[in-house]
């Protein structure tokens, strides 16, 4: 059986399966990863290194710069749901997938349609000001005089508690984990995988990752070819 197969039947065997992805999930709509051999941290900005554009401190120190970084390299404006996004939809739809753990900022899962995403970083979909808490879907000058910032977790800060434990139950709850588009090396989101317990683990990643001898699939390939392939095979077979 070869493996778009092999995972078709493992999700029509389960009755609650979680996604859980990261930057290459995104890389179809048109937005870069980080770690990959293109990615934005192979490149340093303006003399700056991203992972330092990227932190708390530097926000506090350099916000236009932050800003001007923001805007021109992770800009997430006019970007669209690729046909991996719209595959997870049409999961949910068949009442198998359960929830959505996402390491991105993109907000192209709820774009797509998903009901249920979890973003562990946050979303540059939100910003508010520090002072007034007025917020918009981008970035803005507040009338207040506020220092405006995006619900993101910059380096130096820690995730939501509340999403966290939100993603650790989902994974204590699922009997299938898919695990898509990350190297699975950025921590402590990472480690939150350890609490799944159940049946089938799926990486799907170009790359291999440290994982892979403990799941129970892994597809070395593009995330939105596969799973758009997986829902045609389920479809086919109905």
């Amino acid at each position: 059986m070869d493996k778009i197969k092999k995972l078709a039947e493992i999700l029509k065997k389960s009755k609650y399966a979680v996604f859980f992805g990261g930057a290459g999930t995104s890389t179809d709509s048109g937005i870069k990863d980080f770690r990959g051999k293109d990615g934005l941290y192979k490149t340093n900005w303006k003399g700056y290194r991203p992972e330092e554009i990227l932190s708390i401190d530097f926000f506090v120190a350099h916000r236009a710069l932050f800003n001007e970084y923001v805007a021109e390299k992770m800009s997430i404006e006019n970007v669209r749901p690729n046909k991996g996004h719209m595959a997870l939809v049409e999961l949910e739809k068949m009442g198998i997938l359960k929830a959505v753990i996402t390491q991105n900022i993109d907000n192209l899962h709820q774009e797509a349609g998903s009901g249920k995403v979890l973003e562990l970083h946050g979303t540059l979909k939100d910003w508010y000001c520090l002072s007034c808490g007025k917020r918009a879907d981008h970035n803005f000058v507040c009338e207040c005089g506020g220092v405006v910032r995006p619900k993101v977790t910059l380096y130096g800060e820690s995730l939501d508690g509340e999403v966290v434990s939100a993603a650790i139950e989902e994974l204590q709850k699922a009997d299938t984990l898919i695990i898509a588009g990350t190297s699975l090396t950025v921590y402590p989101a990472a480690y939150y995988i350890r609490y799944f317990q159940g049946k089938n683990l799926v990486i799907i990643n170009a790359d291999s990752t440290q994982y892979d001898s403990e799941a129970s699939l892994v597809i070395n390939d593009n995330f939105a070819n596969t799973m758009e392939a997986v829902v045609k095979e389920m479809k086919a077979v109905e």
